[in-house]
C-alpha cells in the first residue's frame, strides 16, 4: 500500500521568531510545506524559504480565506495545518503516520496542550481544548468569517490522543498585540452578522465570564497565570464589544 503524503500548511504574519521551530518539527513527517504569508514585515517568508517551504504572499483578508487559499496550494494526500507557535511532538508525529493509513476517517481532531507565559496551562478550560488540523486533501473546507473558522469535512471524523504544543504568548506584550487584532476582527464579524451592541448584556456577561473561566473552568488551580488568563478573557469580551459599539456609531450615525 502506498504511504499517503502529508502536506503541512501555516498561515502566518510577523512570526520569525517561532516558524522555524513550528516547520522543523514536523520534518520526517510532512513531504511539503505550504506557508501563505500575511505580508510580514519580518523576515517570516527568509526563514521559511531557508527550511525550504513554498512561501505565498496574499494580503490577509480573514483566516476562513486565507486557510482555504492555502489549503489549495497543497499536494498531499492529506493536509496538517498548524500556527506558527505551535509544535508536533515525536509522539504525536508517529500517531499521524499511522492515522492516515486508516480508509475510515477523512479528518482527525487532535487535543492541545496549551502554555501561557511559560507554563502548561492544566486547567482554565484549555485543558479539555480540542481543533480538527488533519484532514484529507478534497474532502475538507474551510467555513466562517473573518475569525472562528472551522473546516467542514466530508466523510468521518477520528480523534488522536496525543497533543499538538500549542506555545500560545510568552509574553503580556505579546499577548495584547494579538489581542487588539483579533478583537478588530471580532467585532467586524459580529457587526456583519447583525448583532448589536447591547449594554445590559455586555454588563451582565462580564462578570459570569471571569467566573467561568476562573471558578467554573478551574482556573484557580492555574495560579497566577489562572488569574490572568480568566482576567484577559474577561477584558477581552469587554473590548470586542466596545469595538462593536463604535462601528455602530461610525456607521449609524
Amino acid at each position: 500500500m502506498k504511504t499517503p503524503r502529508i502536506s503541512l500548511f501555516i498561515i502566518a504574519k510577523n512570526e520569525e521568531s517561532k516558524i522555524a521551530k513550528c516547520i522543523l518539527s514536523t520534518r520526517g513527517l510532512v513531504s511539503e510545506v505550504i506557508v501563505v504569508n500575511s505580508l510580514s514585515k519580518d523576515k517570516t517568508s527568509l526563514v521559511c524559504r531557508e527550511l525550504g517551504a513554498q512561501v505565498y504572499d496574499r494580503a490577509f483578508d480573514g483566516f476562513t480565506s486565507q486557510k482555504n487559499y492555502a489549503l489549495s496550494k497543497v499536494t498531499g494526500d492529506w493536509a496538517l495545518n498548524l500556527d506558527a507557535d505551535e509544535t508536533l511532538s515525536p509522539e504525536l508525529k508517529e500517531e499521524i503516520a499511522q492515522a492516515v493509513k486508516n480508509p475510515a476517517f477523512s479528518g482527525y481532531d487532535i487535543p492541545f496542550c496549551n502554555y501561557f507565559l511559560g507554563k502548561k496551562m492544566r486547567f482554565s478550560g484549555l485543558n479539555k481544548e480540542t481543533h480538527l488540523r488533519l484532514v484529507k486533501t478534497g474532502s475538507a473546507k474551510y467555513v466562517g468569517g473573518l475569525v472562528h473558522e472551522g473546516l467542514d469535512v466530508k466523510g468521518k471524523i477520528g480523534r488522536l490522543k496525543n497533543a499538538i504544543n500549542h506555545y500560545s504568548y510568552d509574553t503580556i506584550e505579546t499577548y495584547f498585540r494579538k489581542f487588539n487584532r483579533y478583537t478588530s476582527l471580532a467585532a467586524e464579524q459580529m457587526y456583519k452578522n447583525g448583532k448589536r451592541f447591547s449594554l445590559i448584556k455586555v454588563a451582565f456577561t462580564l462578570p459570569f465570564e471571569f467566573f467561568k473561566r476562573y471558578i467554573l473552568k478551574l482556573g484557580i488551580f492555574d495560579g497566577v497565570r489562572g488569574l490572568f488568563w480568566a482576567a484577559f478573557s474577561t477584558f477581552y469580551v469587554l473590548v470586542k464589544n466596545a469595538k462593536l459599539w463604535q462601528l455602530q456609531e461610525q456607521k449609524e450615525k
